[in-house]
């Protein structure tokens, strides 16, 4: 596997893409739907156009994570510790890191392309740069990130009510073995 230092950079202005082809991508993350065309517009063009070669590491898990990672085009896996334990297809529209552009975050993954990926790198400098100047980004971001949290918080309850009341049954279960008497055992001879 190679390491990030590897990658490609180039300039998607070699590559020829429109500003529409750039923006639909970031329509397709949650985090961005609801932005107006001009602040998706500005994102996708402050992100760096990056592209890596099959093999190259997009992310590597637990180091720190500078930016996001949008995928465009492309082919990646979800690898565990090389890239001979891939187990999961990262699909195109993906946003990989997406804590990572926000604040201080390590990696969760190691994200390894498999042909050659297109991306968008959404740098942190360059999101807290762009919500210093549109208060309105930093809130529809802060509440979209909210909402996330709250629905989290949500499937988290259900997953405890859910164990808990298996764990209730189970208890329950115990407590009436316990207490339905046990017919007695006849002495076997041989």
């Amino acid at each position: 596997m190679r390491s990030l230092a590897l990658r490609a950079v180039v300039p998607w202005g070699l590559i020829m893409m429109s500003i529409d082809a750039i923006v639909a991508p970031l329509l397709r993350v949650e985090l961005f739907q609801g932005l107006s065309p001009l602040q998706l517009t500005e994102v996708a063009r402050r992100a760096e156009r990056i592209v890596f070669r099959p093999g190259d590491t997009i992310t590597q898990a637990d180091t720190p994570g500078q930016a996001a990672f949008l995928i465009v085009g492309g082919a990646a896996v979800w690898t565990g510790q090389s890239a001979a334990d891939a187990t999961e297809p990262i699909e195109i529209g993906s946003l990989i890191g997406e804590m990572a552009m926000l604040i201080e975050h390590e990696y969760g993954a190691t994200i390894v392309a498999t042909s050659t990926v297109r991306c968008l790198k959404l740098r942190r400098e360059t999101m807290h740069e762009m919500m210093l100047e549109d208060r309105w980004l930093a809130q529809h971001l802060a509440g979209k990130m909210a909402a996330r949290l709250q629905r989290t918080a949500s499937a988290l309850r259900e997953i405890d009510v859910d164990t808990s009341d298996a764990s209730d049954g189970i208890a329950a279960d115990s407590v009436i073995e316990q207490q339905q008497p046990h017919a007695p055992v006849a002495p076997q001879h041989h």
